[in-house]
C-alpha cells in the first residue's frame, strides 16, 4: 500500500482546527485505556472484590470497542461524520460519569461497555472525518499530527492514574474525562465537517451480528475460569457457540461479495499473516498492563503513585523504538525482525517472574524498558506488515478489520490474564498473589512466543524506503 509524499501542514492550516479536536478525542479515549489499569486494586478494595479478578473491568472495555468498530464507518456514511462523533463523545462521557457512580463491579462492568461503545466510533469517526476533509498531499502530516495523543495517553495515564487515587479516590480516573469530553462537545459542535459517505451500501447486518456474538461468547468463555468458577458447562458451551458463530461468518462471507469484511482480503499473504499474528502477539501484549500494575501494587506493595511512575520507562522506550523500527527494517526485513522480536517480547514478559522486592530498582526501571521498547516495536511492524500490500479499494475494510482484532486481542488477553490469576491463585495457595502473578507472566510469555510460527511463514522481503513511517500506531 503506497503513499504520495506528504506536504507538512502549513501555519495557518485551515484544518488545524480539526485536526486538534480528533487529537482531543484520541487523547481522551487513550487516556483512557491506560488510566485505569494504576487503579484497580483501589476499585478492588472499595468494591469488595479481590485484586486479581479485576480483568472485566479491562475486557469489557476492550470487547465493545473491537465489537462496535465494524458498525461504525457505516453509521458515520448514513448518519454523517458530525452527528456520529457528537453522539460518540456523548456516549463516552456518559460512560464515564456512569462509572464514577457505580456502586458494584457489575455496574462498572456495564458502564465501561457504554463507554467503549462511544470509543469504538471516537477514533474511526474522527480519522474518516480527517481523510475526508484533509488534502491528498497533506494527509500524512494530518495522520502524523493526531498521531501524537496515541503517543502521550500512554504516558500520561499510569501516572496519572495513580496520583488521583492516592490524592483523591479512583472515582476522578474517570470524572476527569467530564470537562474533556464537554469541551470536546462544543469544540464538535462548530468544528466538525458533516461528510456523508458517497454511495449508500447495505449494511451486512447478519454477518455483523454473527462476528459480534463470536466475540462475545469466546471473550466470555476466556473468562470463564475466574468469571463462572466451577461451571465448566457454561465455559465450554460459550466457547463452542463461539467458535460456530465464527465459522457461521466465514461461510457467510464467502459467498458475499458486500460481507462486512470480505474474505479476497485473505488472499494477500502479508495481510493474512500480518492479522493472525497480530491476534496471537497481542493477547501476550494485552495481559501486561493489566499483570504489570497488580504486580507492582499487590506483589511489591508500592503505592499506586509509585507505579504509576514505574510505567513511564515503559512509555518512553516505546516511543523511542517506533524510529528504531523503522531503520531495522530496511535493514533486516519484516520476517527476521518480526522472528527476533517476538522471542524477545515473550522473553521480556516471562522475565517479570524474577521481579521481588529485593531486586533493585534499577533493574527492575531496565526490565520495564526494554519490554516498552520490544512491545512498541512489535506493534509498529506488525501492523506495517498488515497494511503493506492492500490496494485503495482494501485500505478501508482492511484498516477496520486490523483495528478490531488489535482491540479483540486486548480483550482475550485481560480476560486470560484473569483467568490464569484465578487457576494460580487455587493451586498455589499459601505462596502469596506474587507467585500466582510470576506463573501468570511465563504463561502470557508463552502465549506470544507462539505468534512465531505464524511470523514463520512471512516471505523475506525489505520494504521501500520510509514505508514502515506510513502506519500509525
Amino acid at each position: 500500500m503506497s503513499t504520495p509524499p506528504s506536504s507538512p501542514l502549513p501555519a495557518a492550516d485551515p484544518h488545524k482546527p480539526l485536526l486538534w479536536l480528533v487529537s482531543l478525542a484520541i487523547f481522551m479515549q487513550m487516556l483512557d485505556s491506560t488510566i485505569v489499569n494504576t487503579a484497580l486494586p483501589a476499585m478492588a478494595r472499595s468494591l469488595g472484590e479481590s485484586p486479581l479478578q479485576m480483568q472485566s473491568v479491562v475486557f469489557s472495555y476492550a470487547l465493545a470497542v473491537a465489537s462496535f468498530i465494524p458498525a461504525s464507518g457505516w453509521i458515520a456514511d448514513r448518519v454523517g461524520t458530525r452527528r456520529t462523533f457528537l453522539a460518540a463523545i456523548v456516549l463516552f462521557t456518559l460512560g464515564s460519569l456512569a462509572c464514577a457512580l457505580s456502586p458494584t463491579l457489575h455496574w462498572l462492568v456495564a458502564a465501561r461497555v457504554l463507554q467503549g461503545i462511544g470509543g469504538a466510533m471516537l477514533l474511526p469517526v474522527g480519522r474518516l472525518a480527517v481523510m475526508r476533509s484533509v488534502p491528498r498531499e497533506q494527509f500524512l502530516s494530518a495522520m502524523s499530527f493526531i498521531a501524537i495523543p496515541a503517543l502521550v495517553g500512554p504516558l500520561l495515564g499510569p501516572t496519572l492514574g495513580g496520583w488521583l487515587v492516592q490524592a483523591a479516590s479512583w472515582h476522578w480516573i474517570f470524572l476527569i474525562n467530564l470537562p474533556i469530553g464537554l469541551a470536546g462537545l462544543l469544540a464538535a459542535l462548530r468544528i466538525m465537517p458533516d461528510h456523508y459517505g458517497q454511495e449508500r451500501h447495505h449494511f451486512d447486518l447478519a454477518g455483523y451480528l454473527m462476528l459480534a456474538f463470536g466475540m462475545v461468547a469466546l471473550s466470555l468463555a476466556l473468562d470463564g475460569a475466574s468469571g463462572f468458577g466451577s461451571a465448566h458447562a457454561l465455559v465450554l458451551l460459550l466457547a463452542v457457540v463461539g467458535i460456530a458463530a465464527l465459522a457461521g461468518y466465514w461461510l457467510h462471507a464467502a459467498g458475499r461479495s458486500d460481507a462486512l469484511f470480505p474474505l479476497t482480503l485473505f488472499r494477500i499473504a502479508s495481510f493474512r499473516i500480518g492479522i493472525l499474528g497480530n491476534l496471537f502477539s497481542r493477547i501476550g501484549s494485552g495481559a501486561m498492563p493489566l499483570l504489570i500494575p497488580l504486580l507492582l501494587q499487590v506483589g511489591l506493595g508500592m503505592s499506586p503513585m509509585t507505579a504509576g511512575m514505574m510505567m513511564i520507562p515503559v512509555a518512553l522506550a516505546g516511543m523511542a523504538a517506533k524510529r528504531m523500527a523503522v531503520t531495522l527494517v530496511e535493514r533486516f526485513g519484516y520476517r527476521r525482525i518480526l522472528m527476533i522480536n517476538t522471542v524477545c517480547v515473550g522473553l521480556a514478559m516471562a522475565s517479570f517472574m524474577f521481579v521481588s522486592e529485593r531486586q533493585p530498582l534499577p533493574l527492575q526501571l531496565l526490565q520495564l524498558a526494554l519490554f516498552g521498547a520490544f512491545n512498541s516495536m512489535q506493534f509498529t511492524v506488525m501492523n506495517t506488515v498488515t497494511l503493506r500490500d492492500l490496494d485503495a479499494g482494501q485500505a478501508s475494510s482492511g484498516n477496520s478489520l486490523l483495528s478490531m482484532v488489535m482491540m479483540l486481542a486486548t480483550g482475550f488477553g485481560a480476560a486470560a490474564a484473569g483467568s490464569l490469576l484465578s487457576a494460580f491463585g487455587t493451586h498455589l495457595v499459601g505462596h502469596g498473589a506474587s507467585a500466582a502473578l510470576h506463573a501468570t507472566f511465563v504463561c502470557v510469555g508463552a502465549i506470544t512466543l507462539s505468534s512465531t510460527l505464524v511470523f514463520w511463514q512471512l516471505p523475506e522481503s525489505r520494504p521501500h524506503p520510509r514505508a514502515v513511517e506510513e502506519v500509525v500506531e
